[in-house]
């Protein structure tokens, strides 16, 4: 079992199973770049082990559809080829194939919806999907058995006994797992560090419609676009109080129509209006449910709070209902979200408000509660950050797990469990991989440390013209520096950067190097140790020479 993303974070969830050299890879999810992450759109896990194994891959098995489960699947598929079969839920499957299509891949890709309780063979594996609850429909443990025992990823659940779907978690299915035997469970971490039981989704509805009928103005309600539970009960909330709905975002209207199609969500008949026809109808009869919760630069919601969205101006009068919570990693720009909507003059509310959110993640009890029903010999804690897959692991050891048999791994350490026991392999170095655009890129990228050169310390071009006879100087070096703070001697330094590539040039002419790319070294290391000396940085030096 080699984890290659979900271990010490939250997010780009990825697990290779192997046994007898075939592979099952579980979920392939990225996560979304942190602010040093100079024009970065996406982060994945490094899944460079399986470019040379694609013709390993039985499946590829998928819990659910969240991004951070399911999103970097297109880059897989177009680095490794396509698998023989990719296995989900029947919403996963669907949010997937559009996703796919998006990139023209959906044509080629063998996308199966498996029915939970069946069985599949591919190679060594037997493959079944347990039904759990979450945030999202169709969410799925993935159960793998060998001829060496069985081993239950959970992916993300709680145990709700009352999900908006009428679907709980199927616990007699997960108590069967553990009289069969359960050699190896992993298990969803997130809230290891949050004692008891985590609200049931089903409580959230008549939460927000007590707080939309207190509401006088436009109700602007934001939420993970693939939480179509919390879509439903905001439309719900919205009708009971006869309000206009418009879907803002474009994955917002993707999901709730894939959803819509599978039967899975509704809505009354004029219940929908356009984003353009919202300044059509009076604020007290408008709700807005938009992406964003996360703060994302590009979300509609962000747009909004900068002023910048073409069909939703917010203005005094506003509430902007934050019905989710900051994945660990986003506080800092949903706060700065919600400041700059205060700044407008709107109302904001959110979980710490009023009881709007429901975490899909189960708390410390349901932990325990997936540990006492699997009966698991060896657990491996995932999904979480390391603070979180230490209290996990305590969880297990507290209900009677042995500690020898608790494995706190990390990304790209594989765990080999054989008929003597379990233990760690040796690391592959699992790291991540950049999406640049279209292309995907290593950390180490040249182009993205030249980024982060620039965005820290700026950037110094020096152009310089010499013969191409002698090597001397033509015209006046031209100085041009961007990114620079607190330049207040522009002037002198230029003049003064002027005067000593003009000596550097000369001396290089008097020892008779003509060679551009020598002159273009002697310069940069000149530039670059006279202004460290007089600005204490070390910007990118830039040196160009043109002969003529």
């Amino acid at each position: 079992m080699l984890p290659l993303g979900g271990l010490g974070e939250i997010g780009k969830n990825m697990t290779v199973i192997e046994y007898d050299g075939r592979i099952v890879v579980v979920d392939t999810g990225l996560m979304f770049p942190t602010a040093e992450m100079h024009g970065i759109d996406l982060v994945l896990p490094d899944f460079s082990y399986l470019r040379d194994r694609a013709s390993d891959i039985e499946a590829i098995v998928l819990t659910h559809g969240h991004e951070d489960h399911v999103g970097a699947l297109p880059y897989v598929l177009r680095e490794i080829g396509v698998p023989p079969v990719i296995y989900g839920g029947l919403l996963t499957i669907g949010m997937v194939r559009s996703k796919l299509d998006e990139h023209k891949l959906a044509d080629s890709a063998n996308l199966q919806e498996l029915p939970p309780g069946e069985k599949v063979r591919k190679g060594p594996f037997e493959i079944e999907l347990v039904h759990l609850a979450h945030s999202i429909p169709d969410m799925r443990g993935v159960l793998l058995t060998t001829e060496v025992g069985s081993m239950l990823m959970t992916g993300d659940y709680k145990f709700d006994q009352t999900p908006v779907d009428g679907r709980p978690a199927d616990i007699p299915r997960l108590a069967e797992i553990g009289k069969e035997g359960l050699l190896l469970l992993c298990g969803d971490s997130t809230n290891a560090d949050r004692p008891g039981v985590a609200p049931s989704e089903s409580s959230v509805g008549p939460a927000l419609l007590r707080q939309f009928s207190q509401c006088e103005g436009r109700i602007i309600v934001t939420s993970f676009a693939s939480n179509i539970h919390r879509v439903q009960q905001v439309i719900d909330a919205a009708a009971a109080l006869d309000r206009k709905v418009a879907l803002v975002g474009r994955s917002m209207r993707k999901n709730f129509n894939i959803a819509s199609n599978l039967g899975m969500a509704k809505a009354p008949q004029g219940l929908f209006i356009q984003p353009r026809e919202i300044e059509d109808f009076p604020d007290e009869k408008v709700v807005v449910i938009s992406t964003g919760s996360q703060g994302e630069p590009l979300s509609a919601l962000r747009r909004m709070a900068n002023n910048d969205h073409r069909d939703v101006q917010l203005h005094s009068g506003d509430t902007v209902v934050f019905s989710a919570t900051p994945v660990p990693g986003n506080e800092r720009a949903v706060n700065e979200t919600i400041d700059r909507i205060y700044e407008i003059g709107a109302t904001v509310i959110t979980a710490k408000d009023a009881p709007i959110h429901a975490s899909g993640h189960g708390w410390q009890e349901e932990i325990k509660l997936m540990l006492n029903l699997t009966k698991p010999r060896y657990v491996m804690p995932v999904h979480g950050d390391h603070q979180r897959l230490r209290l996990h692991s305590q969880l297990a050891e507290a209900v009677g797990v042995a500690p020898e048999n608790i494995f706190r791994g990390r990304n790209g350490l594989p765990l080999e469990i054989d008929a003597d026991g379990a233990g760690f392999g040796e690391d592959i170095h699992a790291g991540v991989m950049y999406v640049d655009g279209v292309n995907i890129g290593d950390p180490d990228d040249a182009a993205l440390r030249d980024r982060r050169d620039i965005a820290a310390d700026g950037i110094f071009i020096v152009v310089v013209t010499i013969s191409s006879d002698d090597g001397s100087v033509v015209a006046d070096p031209e100085v041009i520096f961007r990114g620079v703070a607190f330049l207040d001697e522009a002037d002198a330094l230029v003049e003064d950067l002027s005067d000593l590539v003009e000596d550097q040039l000369e001396e290089a002419a008097k020892s008779g190097n003509r060679e551009s790319d020598l002159i273009e070294e002697d310069l940069h290391d000149a530039v670059g140790k006279f202004v460290f000396q007089r600005l204490k940085r070390r910007p990118m030096i830039l040196p160009v020479v043109i002969e003529v």
